[in-house]
């Protein structure tokens, strides 16, 4: 008993003196570098509080607002804006920073001394897999090198193929003859069904039909399975928010809503497999009208599980990230009459009327301007991911942020994670005005951005879909303006809150009557 007491106490000793070395040595490093000290965020020892903030946020669905909230704590104790912070959670002190030059630090110009880290991939692995949004080094180069060329203007540009599904979203949404007004219209759950079908017959070569089950009232399997892959990213977040303890979330039903979704791509990748091998697909060659995700991966890898892993990982961004903007943006056109008046008007002179469109093409897309100073508009208010993390490598700084004015370098202990919330960067008034916070497409007629507009990440890890996203939300738009003339908010009364799981779109789901030109 003795022996084992001693031992216990030079475990203790041990520890104490291993944490008074490695203070001592972060103190060195952070006079060396030329560091500042930086504010805490008010809390207990452990960080239970910021838990139960976070908790508390995620039931009131203001996830996003939570972090502009405690810059406000931040910035009012003490006397100044306060873009930089430490806060500690679950016992695990992280560092927060809306600051745009330390998010430039943290994904461009010294991004090899910053990854997703371990708890990200504790949270994403169980669903998505191995890809490009779970992985670091070279496991996330492997993938990015596989999955850039299948994202070349012309596998992106497949109107048509965006058309078909365009047209059963319309059938959705049918106005009374006499009053030209539809009824009250859930238009966001029909964008939901619209990206999922689009998007799987992209990477699949085949769609889940999901609003084909929607309009003869059915629920087959593969309807089943847009339901799965939400819950399965509702597990995801959980176990990022409970950091350390995302074991705690694991349970029957998440294992259950992981291999359901799992099983479901697999039955794709194991027919292209088989297609493959018996001579059916030659994957160098284009073998049906469309291009085929799957079919142009497996000229790189038949790994049917690096195969599956990448496909969700790319399901994920190319379904949740569009019909999150198209849902965002059909929310703010119902609420800014004035706004959805000019965008109509726009896109009639540049594309025609419904019955007679022209030139809707990728280039004509692009170069519209007004529909894009409207999406990036509405991207700076409503950024698809409103908050990220990396963690450090090694001890380094981050640019700004220390000191008594928050100019000097900032310390970052190895193994620190830094969190950057785009949310907060998009509406500081220091950067975009007074009116930082006011809905306003027209100031994107001159404006240049760098770092402080973040709405597709940045750096080496920027997102390789964004033009993807970009051209079917700017088609959907296009199409639905062409046909109805006025929109409106059927739920005008409410706050907007946020439905924050790997992505955010609008909580409560956007009810709309739309009425149909003449």
């Amino acid at each position: 008993m003795i022996p084992l007491l001693i031992l216990a106490a030079l475990a203790v000793v041990f520890r104490l003196l291993w944490s008074v070395f490695t203070s001592l040595r972060h103190a060195q490093n952070a006079r060396k570098w030329h560091c500042g000290a930086i504010p805490t965020y008010p809390g207990d020892i452990l960080g239970i509080n910021t838990l139960k903030e976070v908790l508390r946020a995620d039931k009131e669905k203001l996830i996003p607002v939570l972090s502009a909230q405690r810059v406000e704590t931040m910035t009012a104790r003490e006397g100044r804006y306060v873009s930089t912070f430490r806060l500690r959670q679950m016992g695990r002190e992280s560092i927060f920073t809306s600051d745009p030059k330390n998010m430039q630090a943290i994904l461009a110009t010294q991004f090899k001394e910053f990854e997703l880290g371990i708890l990200r991939r504790h949270a994403l692995l169980p669903l998505l897999g191995y890809g490009i949004f779970s992985t670091d080094g070279e496991a996330w180069s492997r993938s990015r090198s596989l999955l850039r060329p299948q994202f070349t203007r012309d596998q992106v540009s497949d109107l048509d193929l965006e058309e078909r599904h365009v047209q059963k979203a319309m059938a959705g949404m049918l106005a009374d003859p006499s009053t030209k007004w539809t009824p009250e219209i859930d238009i966001q759950t029909i964008f939901f069904r619209l990206t999922i079908d689009s998007a799987t017959e992209f990477l699949f070569g085949e769609s889940v039909e999901s609003q084909t089950a929607a309009l003869s009232g059915g629920r087959i399997i593969e309807d089943k399975f847009p339901s799965y892959f939400d819950r399965g990213q509702w597990y995801a977040a959980q176990r990022a928010r409970f950091e350390k303890l995302y074991w705690v979330v694991n349970n029957k039903e998440s294992r259950e809503t992981d291999r359901f979704v799992q099983a479901y791509v697999d039955r794709f990748v194991d027919a292209a497999l088989a297609a493959v091998k018996e001579g059916k697909i030659d994957p160098e060659k284009r073998n049906s009208d469309h291009y085929v995700f799957l079919h142009g991966l497996t000229t790189v890898t038949q790994d049917p599980v690096e195969l599956r892993s990448q496909l969700l990982n790319i399901l994920l961004a190319g379904r949740d990230t569009t019909a999150s903007l198209l849902s965002w943006c059909v929310l703010l056109l119902a609420r800014h009459p004035d706004i959805f008046q000019k965008l109509r008007n726009t896109i009639l002179a540049d594309f025609g009327d419904y019955r007679n469109p022209r030139n809707i093409t990728f280039s004509s897309l692009k170069s519209c301007r007004y529909l894009h100073y409207f999406m990036n508009e509405v991207l700076r208010l409503y950024p698809i991911v409103p908050g990220n993390r990396r963690v450090a490598l090694k001890d380094t700084t981050l640019p700004r942020g220390g000191g008594p004015h928050g100019s000097e370098p900032v310390y970052v202990r190895k193994g620190q994670p830094v969190v950057y919330s785009v949310f907060v960067t998009h509406r500081r008034k220091d950067i975009w005005g007074a009116d930082a916070e006011v809905f306003n497409p027209d100031r994107w007629e001159d404006l240049k951005v760098g770092w402080e507009y973040l709405p597709f990440n940045g750096g080496p890890r920027i997102c390789i879909g964004q033009q993807f996203a970009l051209t079917e939300a700017g088609y959907v738009l296009v199409r639905l303006l062409q046909r109805f003339d006025q929109i409106v908010d059927a739920r005008p009364e409410r706050d907007i809150r946020f439905n924050a799981t790997l992505t955010s779109a609008p909580w409560e789901n956007v009810i709309v009557r739309l009425r149909e030109a003449a």
